[in-house]
């Protein structure tokens, strides 16, 4: 007879392992004991060494739905073991070393609770057990014991009990376990303070009436599982435009819930991969192709060729939806720009503006989720905000990262998460937003203090972007300082790059890669601002081997709002005003820039006033598309106008083999760098608008042109270096369109391409990129 300890890492807790254990163990007839601790599972177990071999084996095969087994290590017990049978032991508090589980939508198993009239969970808004249910949206600190979450709040009743206790149950130790008796509640209240009593629109409770009042066209904001939302019907136009008008949303799609399956399927094409996306348990928002008979409200995806789907993830979503045949529109509940609220009276007094009622509920939201976006593209699925359902699960690191210090990434401006690296595993925060308004840049920091205590986390070095002025690099720096933690600044695009080859295992020694980084704007190493790199990279340093002619930015960050500001750099860069005026004055496009002052804006160039040079790709976007009428005058979020393009392209002209449907540029050397220079480009665009040649094919013609231009470029670049991978990054990749056909184009030179699939490609994934890299460095020294 042989005792052993098995110890077990990975996301092990609050999943229902430990039953499982129990199980297996009893079913052998093994005697231990098996409890959580601060590095995961701990299990102590007494048999012959095949029985304990065949006990390991079957955790693996038999290993709960949201359980991930990293790591088991076996070895032979040399302490005090007094059992007559096989026991689950009280959790030990110690080293948290162990991994937080994303919130999972409803099971099968409880959602047939909740509609079943002779279950006590019959219509119970919180209902959950091991396999489902709030984990990251609860919890204050590790263990994942209930004490440790906002559900320290709610006693359980003896029924709640007797089922935690009972571990042939399916909530054994299910830790927000509660029901109608004992736990959490919801209830509705009006916005003007009047009182409302929810018989007058249904016979069931607060939560039906919800449904009766959203078909009636009112608004709602909801409590939900990792924040607010705002809710209307999605098939009443003037429903979505009240909406839209009282949040000052005006062109940004809203994400979309229906019931299930068969009534997505009535607005949008959905392939196997998508249901599977769908229906997982990290319910996602995903993309999907509209259908032409579309009868939602036009108001919900202006310029958009898709719609962001997602189904009922808790049960409150399945009651309100319960009767309701069309879908809703189901945004974040915030103020324009800030983050989602999560506070009962926080949401009264930002949200009644926009409300006409409120859903509340009393179980506390300790770390705010958004829900996350998800697309599929060639059969891949890509990632556009990682938060509800996939944050926090750790991102294992390449070969060569074993023996690192815990460190910490702050990320970027926009698009924020932040990253902490430590024993071979990359934990990246949810979506935390832009932090250029200062209700967002507190939350990132509560939510940076939250992750720093739940992970027990100390780091020895801080990596943040080099642009000075980004909030979380000031504040990565002020914490260096104070805490004397030794600093990395990390460019920008290598970061995005580093953040591809991570997540694909390229090993920390392989030989420089070319990293392709496209994006909107990012501090460069000589101060300029870059976005349409070629760098030859590793995880420690870069060469920057291309780039696009930089351009002006007239008026600074306005250019990002207001496209018309890079139409005019861009046109001024291939003619005079006088050959434009002459040739082209009747365009629409030329009569719009002519009421910007031309002189005027010549001069500002020259002189430089306010307007930074940039090779930036998404800027050069923006100005195609206010070329052929794409909101020249003003956006109203960050690459609208590059998002309607794409969603207009001919996608007869995408399909036609022949390279003649494009448009030219050149390629230059300078300083040992080359250039591309899109001059070319924008006379025969010019040309075509001239022509009357319809903007879906102009739209198509430039995502083609530039996957040419992208694909000479690396042609020229393979002749004088050596590189046999190309990793595909930044925000601009985000493009289904020119994704497809730059890979496709690559493939057929036979390089491997790396692209995004775990984490997005845009600034959400950048902090991994700075933490590999300051990994990397230390490692190197």
């Amino acid at each position: 007879m042989r005792i052993e300890e098995v110890r077990v890492r990975g996301i092990v807790q609050g999943v229902g392992f430990r039953p499982t254990v129990y199980r297996l163990a009893r079913v052998l007839g093994l005697k231990g004991d098996v409890c959580n601790d601060g590095e995961g599972v701990l299990i102590r177990v007494s048999g012959s060494e095949e029985e304990i071999t065949d006990f390991v084996g079957k955790l693996y095969q038999e290993c709960p739905p949201l359980a991930r087994i990293n790591e088991v290590i076996r070895s032979l017990y040399l302490g005090e073991f007094d059992f007559d049978n096989f026991v689950i032991s009280p959790s030990i508090n110690s080293v948290v070393k162990t991994e937080i589980s994303p919130d999972a939508a409803t099971c099968p198993q409880c959602q047939k609770e909740i509609f079943d009239p002779f279950s006590r969970y019959f219509r119970y808004p919180f209902t959950n057990c091991t396999h489902c249910g709030p984990r990251l949206s609860i919890i204050r600190a590790i263990p994942y014991d209930r004490n440790n979450t906002s559900m320290v709040n709610f006693s359980m009743c003896k029924e709640c009990e007797k089922e935690y206790q009972d571990v042939e149950n399916r909530r054994f130790h299910a830790q927000p376990i509660a029901c109608h008796v004992c736990g959490p509640r919801a209830w509705l209240e009006r916005s003007d303070g009047k009182p409302v009593i929810s018989d007058m629109f249904s016979m069931l409770d607060d939560v039906d009436a919800v449904c009766t009042l959203l078909q009636k066209g009112e608004i709602f904001a909801i409590k939900g599982l990792g924040g607010f939302h705002l809710a209307c019907i999605a098939t009443l136009e003037n429903a979505v435009k009240k909406l839209r008008n009282r949040k000052q949303r005006d062109h940004k799609p809203l994400a979309l819930m229906a019931k299930d399956i068969n009534i997505i399927s009535e607005y949008c094409h959905i392939n196997d991969l998508e249901k599977e996306l769908l229906t997982s348990p990290a319910a996602p928002i995903v993309l999907l192709n509209i259908k032409d008979n579309s009868k939602l409200a036009s108001a919900i995806a202006p310029g958009q060729n898709t719609l962001g789907f997602m189904l009922p993830y808790t049960p409150l979503h399945h009651l309100i939806l319960r009767r309701m045949k069309v879908p809703i529109v189901l945004t974040s509940g915030n103020i324009s720009d800030e983050p989602q609220c999560i506070d009962n009276e926080d949401a009264k007094d930002k949200l009644s503006k926009i409300a006409d009622y409120f859903l509340f509920h009393n179980r506390d939201i300790v770390n705010r989720v958004d829900d996350s976006v998800v697309r599929v593209n060639d059969n891949q699925i890509q990632i556009l905000r990682r938060a509800r359902g996939y944050a926090p699960v750790p991102i294992k690191l390449p070969p060569g990262f074993t023996k690192i210090p815990p460190i910490l990434a702050m990320g970027s401006e926009l698009k924020n998460t932040f990253c902490l690296l430590g024993e071979g595993e990359a934990i990246l925060s949810q979506h935390l937003g832009d932090l250029e308004n200062a209700a967002a840049f507190n939350a990132y920091q509560e939510t940076l203090n939250l992750y720093l205590n739940l992970f027990a986390h100390k780091p020895e070095i801080i990596a943040i972007d080099k642009h000075p002025e980004y909030l979380s690099s000031k504040l990565g720096k002020e914490l260096a300082i104070g805490n004397k933690i030794k600093l990395e600044k990390i460019q920008h695009h290598h970061a995005h790059i580093a953040a591809c080859m991570a997540e694909n295992q390229i090993p920390l020694n392989t030989k420089p890669i070319l990293g392709i980084a496209f994006d909107g704007l990012g501090y460069g190493e000589d101060g300029k601002l870059w976005g349409g790199e070629f760098l030859l990279a590793d995880y420690q340093s870069f060469q920057r081997l291309a780039t696009f002619k930089p351009m002006a930015m007239i008026g600074g960050e306005q250019a990002i709002y207001q496209p018309w500001r890079n139409t005019y750099s861009q046109l001024i860069n291939a003619f005079t005003w006088e050959e434009i005026k002459e040739k082209y004055g009747d365009l629409e496009i030329i009569k719009f820039l002519e009421n910007k002052n031309p002189k005027l804006l010549n001069q500002i160039i020259k002189k430089g006033i306010n307007s930074p040079l940039t090779s930036s790709v998404g800027r050069l976007f923006d100005a195609v598309a206010a070329a052929i009428g794409i909101c020249p005058e003003k956006c109203s979020y960050e690459g609208q106008a590059a998002i309607e393009m794409e969603a207009i392209a001919d996608i007869n002209i995408l399909n036609n083999d022949k390279e003649t449907l494009n448009y030219s540029f050149n390629l230059e050397k300078s300083d040992n760098i080359y250039y591309i220079d899109t001059s070319p480009t924008w006379r025969e665009i010019i040309n075509d608008i001239k022509q009357h040649i319809s903007s879906s094919e102009i739209a198509a013609k430039f995502h083609k042109s530039l996957a040419i231009a992208i694909v000479t470029t690396v042609k020229q670049l393979r002749k004088e270096h050596e590189f046999h991978q190309i990793a595909l990054t930044g925000g601009v990749f985000q493009n289904q369109i020119l994704l497809q056909q730059v890979k496709m184009r690559l493939e057929k030179l036979e390089i491997n391409v790396l692209t995004h699939s775990i984490t997005p490609a845009n600034d959400g994934g950048l902090s991994l990129g700075q933490a590999i890299i300051a990994a990397a460095k230390y490692l190197k020294k």
